[in-house]
């Protein structure tokens, strides 16, 4: 049996280290692919480590693409979410590719999301990142120090119930479908805030909103609007966790994702930038 090619066994890998890092499907994507053709193109037998060789082929031009992006985001009409992608049911939780972590993972700094990504998701040990980041260990322990404390004082606390969360995620659908005013306010908890990103292509809300009563009277404003005539609110796995999808014709034109504390949902995400929708289903193989 032929030896399979290093490239093709860490994919999954390399593409979850690009999309985490990236927060986008398409920019994975295209990491993955120049990652591909340097692979292809070098001397094998230089190659001691493939794996590490393949992981600092795509987290550099992911960090250096990341440090372009953070001035593009900063001119971004709206709020701005990372791509959501669509995972099989039985993924097991993973806060790192959940919606709430890649927003945390958002406000830090390129080489700290970097070095938090690879050290405490992917289990890299500091050396190893050292080597693919070109820095020296201690400078690498300190940044991880640094990310860590950070992402743990952003980081939501919410539910992880299964159960609990298709219950929640049927109960919105319902009141959605229903123009249930009364029902929807009663999921939401008094402090939510709710974010939508249109990239000011589509029609969305430019600042969060907060909430229940504010909240509520804009989602049902929105689907009542003749423009969301035949929609469809169907529930989904999202980036690991209970979600919905808002399809027409079978297209997916928004997806929904929420934290969900104490029964009650806190923090409402939707994103509705056709753009950002386009890579729900590339990403599934990859991500679970």
């Amino acid at each position: 049996m032929p030896e399979q090619d290093p490239f093709l066994e860490h994919r999954r890998l390399l593409f979850a280290t690009a999309y985490r890092m990236l927060g986008t499907v398409t920019d994975a994507e295209d990491i993955l692919q120049d990652a591909w053709l340097k692979w292809h193109a070098v001397d094998r037998t230089t190659v001691e480590h493939p794996k590490a060789y393949l992981v600092r082929a795509v987290t550099n031009p992911a960090l250096n693409r990341l440090t372009s992006a953070r001035a593009t985001r900063e001119q971004y009409i709206g709020p701005w979410l990372p791509e959501p992608v669509l995972t099989s049911p039985d993924i097991a939780e993973d806060t790192a590719v959940s919606t709430a972590m890649l927003v945390v993972l958002e406000t830090l700094a390129p080489v700290e999301r970097a070095v938090f990504l690879l050290r405490e998701v992917f289990g890299y040990s500091h050396a190893e990142i050292a080597d693919t980041l070109d820095r020296s260990e201690a400078n690498v322990r300190q940044i991880t120090h640094r990310a860590r404390d950070h992402v743990r004082s952003r980081r939501p606390r919410f539910d992880t119930d299964r159960v609990a969360r298709a219950r929640v995620t049927d109960r919105f659908m319902a009141a959605c479908a229903g123009g249930d005013l009364n029902a929807l306010t009663d999921l939401l908890a008094p402090e939510v805030t709710c974010w939508s990103d249109g990239g000011g292509v589509v029609t969305a809300a430019r600042r969060p909103m907060h909430g229940p009563d504010h909240v509520a009277r804009w989602i049902l404003g929105v689907l009542a609007k003749p423009a969301s005539a035949g929609v469809e609110l169907t529930a989904a796995d999202i980036n690991g966790e209970r979600g919905a999808l808002a399809c027409f014709a079978g297209n997916p034109g928004a997806a929904f994702t929420y934290d969900l504390v104490d029964g009650l949902i806190h923090n409402l995400r939707f994103q509705v930038n056709p753009g950002k929708l386009g890579g729900l289903y590339r990403g599934t193989e990859l991500l679970g």
